[in-house]
């Protein structure tokens, strides 16, 4: 195979550290690097032409620093090896190593002299964090789904404080969300009946066992509730009914049917299933008592026999006609559970012991106590100060103090000690210290000066990095006596923190949005084509990925293992589809893998699933995705007016996608660019739209083979893994970047690549290890330090940022 260009440029990060320029290149390198640029960029890179709205005329090559935001972008390109263009001349490899260590060297070297940390302005705490903070410090999990509207995003993540904006709306949400979360947590005697919901999607399968529920049932759903009050609740159910009116499954074998509906996983009520049951009938059980607190609610079928070996319920909104038939293709269906209401509470009769009450009431005044106002108050204060404390993420003042009693004694004013401590938790819930992450400017220090952010804040950084929560106790009191930013008791709490069970964050705040797996949920292969899909099965894939991730962060194993790992892990659903043996039930457990093609992430179905179409693979999606989000390479963007790929019409003659996407490139306005990603894609097209092997496509012999943009020859998914670590540089300091951008919830510029740099080739020299990543982030000069805006910048009058 020929090596590859790129390869050829993973000695340059190496070969950096013998260069010590001090932010300017000497004259003979300038002179040298001018005439490359002369000769091979600034022929269509010019003042008068500006291809790529991109000139480098202008730039001084003697001062690379002072022009670092093109140069950034120049020495991308050049590593990438997309620049110059196919066709056209260029220099050789040693002309371009010693180019792009000019030019990375003298930056850097500014750099050092002059750090740039950049400034995140108001980071307010999006749903995640936020429902991580509430559990973290209440013992509570709440779904923010249905409290807090969705958060935008900006360069794939949700964490972007730029975009993390409010509005009356959202202060609004919050507000109301601290009020039902400080009744659920302290318990309310006073809780008026509501019904909550909790539906069953359409597209999801309910022909196995459902995790939560009883054994020896099949189907429906299961849900932790957490209930306000001891008292008397109705369990409510529905089912799914086909357009036309009767019960789906409604035809022999519905016969004999029966929902089970637990409490915990007992029984509470059966409902025998029948036929000629009308859209408007609710399975309603008789009013039960159940405790305050979290309790598990189900509603399942008891398993009589194994349905059909697919299942054809499909959602009314993602689908241009109604298929919720119940029998398709001779295949007969089965009832399938519309939703759970829980109704009540009825006849309350108290508040009894909770994890979160455990948790909150630190103290308890007695009955005696409650005449003595002094007592009472003393609890109370060890109470919401405690509490106060953890969520404002710092010792509490004097101010703090006035202002949380008063609320309690409003709060209690002609009611009992819980109402007043319910009172101070709702308002601490809904305080802008809870909400926003401050970072408050020193006086007196003059607009475009580094200053190192306290100690404190540094807690909340660390602690939202990687628990994506706030810190806790032992955090906020080394953080309190100064001693956070001492080297070895830094690291020593970044590792206490990476070995908790709460940075499996990382896996579903930064790896699930670097690696776009929240697009899976708009994800809806054609169940035709595609029959073994449901929506159980996207799920398996995503926490297959999230579980391979983590395993890199607790075993702290080198980075490059996402790319070649040989284990991935499992449940009995994705077993079968990967057609891996000895893998029975829900529960995920990890293998080994033999099959060369399946190692790493490109061998993972959640990726290759959302890099496809509905109906057919897509390689200029996959070749994106792989460029773009592993390399960091994006493609450029497509010309105005390019016409869609066209797609086999009924009578005519079946093209493979292969075949389609050739007569596409043949349009000149389209083959620039599918030079460059159809290559990559072609390696995984032995892979189908659901991430299944197979070895045709519409009846043809798959052909895998291409040649990459820079002449690399590749024949499958083991080839294209082989190219990506002959090019590891591009990968770890896309990598870095990434997980750098996700640490300061902000967007990377230019200024932040010399850190980045330093951070990738400290780690580089620490085998790669995840841990090397992390720590080489949180000693980065933007991770413990932030910039004043210039004079005449309006953010900076609050003081806060």
């Amino acid at each position: 195979m020929k090596m590859s260009f790129l390869a050829g440029l993973a000695g340059v990060y190496i070969l950096a550290a013998a260069f010590t320029a001090s932010g300017s290149e000497s004259p003979e390198s300038a002179a040298a690097s001018a005439e490359l640029v002369e000769n091979y960029c600034t022929t269509c890179h010019n003042d008068a032409l500006e291809i790529g709205n991109f000139s480098l005329e202008q730039v001084d090559l003697t001062r690379p620093a002072d022009h670092a935001a093109a140069l950034e972008k120049v020495v991308l390109k050049l590593r990438s090896g997309m620049m110059p263009p196919q066709g056209m001349p260029r220099p050789d490899a040693s002309e371009l190593h010693r180019f792009i260590l000019d030019i990375e060297t003298g930056i850097d070297d500014a750099a050092k002299a002059h750090p740039n940390p950049g400034r995140p302005i108001l980071h307010r705490l999006n749903r995640s964090e936020y429902a991580d903070a509430i559990r973290d410090l209440l013992g509570i999990t709440i779904e923010t789904e249905k409290l807090l509207p969705p958060d935008d995003m900006s360069q794939g993540y949700d964490n972007m404080s730029d975009v993390l904006t409010v509005s009356p709306t959202l202060l609004e949400s919050y507000i109301n969300a601290a009020g039902k979360i400080s009744r659920l947590v302290v318990g309310d005697s006073g809780a008026s009946p509501i019904v909550e919901t909790y539906p069953v999607p359409l597209k999801v399968s309910q022909l196995h066992y459902v995790e939560g529920t009883p054994f020896g049932t099949r189907g429906g759903l299961a849900v932790t509730h957490n209930f306000p009050a001891d008292g008397d609740y109705v369990i409510r159910s529905s089912l799914y009914f086909r357009s036309l009116g009767p019960l789906f499954g409604d035809n022999k074998p519905a016969e004999g049917e029966q929902l089970e509906v637990a409490v915990n996983g007992e029984r509470i009520a059966l409902f025998d299933i029948n036929r000629k049951m009308k859209v408007s009938e609710i399975l309603k059980t008789e009013p039960t008592p159940i405790k305050s607190g979290p309790q598990t609610i189900s509603a399942s079928f008891i398993q009589r026999a194994e349905g059909p070996v697919q299942d054809f319920v499909m959602p009314f909104d993602q689908s241009t006609a109604d298929l919720t038939t119940g029998n398709v293709k001779g295949l007969t269906g089965l009832p399938h559970l519309r939703n759970i209401g829980i109704d009540g509470p009825y006849d309350v009769t108290g508040v009894s012991e909770t994890p979160s009450r455990a948790r909150i009431f630190t103290c308890r005044p007695t009955e005696a106590d409650e005449e003595t106002d002094e007592d009472e108050l003393s609890c109370a204060r060890e109470i919401l100060l405690g509490l106060a404390r953890r969520a404002f993420r710092r010792p509490v003042t004097s101010e703090d103090i006035v202002n949380i009693m008063a609320l309690f004694a409003s709060g209690r004013d002609g009611a009992d000690f819980d109402a007043g401590i319910r009172t101070a938790v709702q308002a601490i819930l809904a305080d802008p210290e809870f909400i926003f992450r401050f970072e408050r400017i020193p006086d007196d220090i003059p607009p475009g000066t580094n200053y190192p952010v306290t100690d404190l804040e540094l807690a909340s950084r660390l602690s939202f990095f990687l628990w994506s929560s706030g810190p806790d106790d032992e955090l906020i009191t080394v953080a309190s006596e100064g001693k956070l930013r001492e080297p070895q008791i830094l690291e020593a709490q970044t590792r206490r923190l990476l070995q908790d069970p709460r940075a499996f964050s990382l896996a579903t705040n930064f790896a699930s949005h670097w690696l776009h797996l929240q697009n899976l949920r708009d994800i809806q292969p054609d169940i035709f084509l595609y029959p073994d899909w449901d929506y159980n099965l996207t799920k398996s894939m995503r926490q297959e990925t999230l579980l391979f991730f983590d395993s890199i962060v607790r075993e702290n194993r080198n980075i490059l293992d996402l790319l070649t790992a040989d284990y991935t892990f499992v449940d009995q659903r994705l077993a079968h589809h990967y057609e891996v043996p000895s893998a029975l039930g829900n529960r995920f457990r990890r293998v080994s893998i033999e099959d060369d093609t399946r190692r790493g992430l490109l061998g993972h179905a959640s990726i290759l699933t959302l890099t496809s179409l509905s109906n057919r693979t897509s390689p200029v999606i996959r070749g994106a995705w792989v460029m773009s989000v592993l390399l960091g390479t994006p493609p450029p963007k497509p010309p105005a007016n390019v016409p869609p790929l066209e797609e086999n019409e009924h009578g005519e003659r079946v093209l493979s996608v292969r075949e389609r996407l050739e007569e596409h490139r043949k349009n000149p306005a389209c083959a620039a660019c599918h030079n460059i990603m159809d290559p990559i894609g072609y390696s995984l097209e032995n892979f189908d739209p659901i991430g299944a092997w197979r070895t045709k496509d519409s009846g043809f012999d798959i052909d895998p083979s291409g040649t990459f943009f820079d002449g690399t020859a590749v024949a499958g998914p083991s080839d294209l893994r082989k190219y990506l670590l002959d090019n590891e540089t591009l990968f770890r300091l896309n990598f870095t970047r990434q997980l750098l951008m996700y640490a300061m919830g902000r967007i990377i510029q230019h200024y932040d690549m010399p850190a980045v740099r330093a951070i990738a080739k400290e780690a580089n020299a620490q085998d790669d290890r995840f841990s090397s990543y992390v720590l080489g982030i949180v000693r980065s000069t933007p991770f413990q330090m932030r910039r004043i805006a210039r004079s005449g910048v309006v953010a900076d009058a609050t003081k806060l940022q």
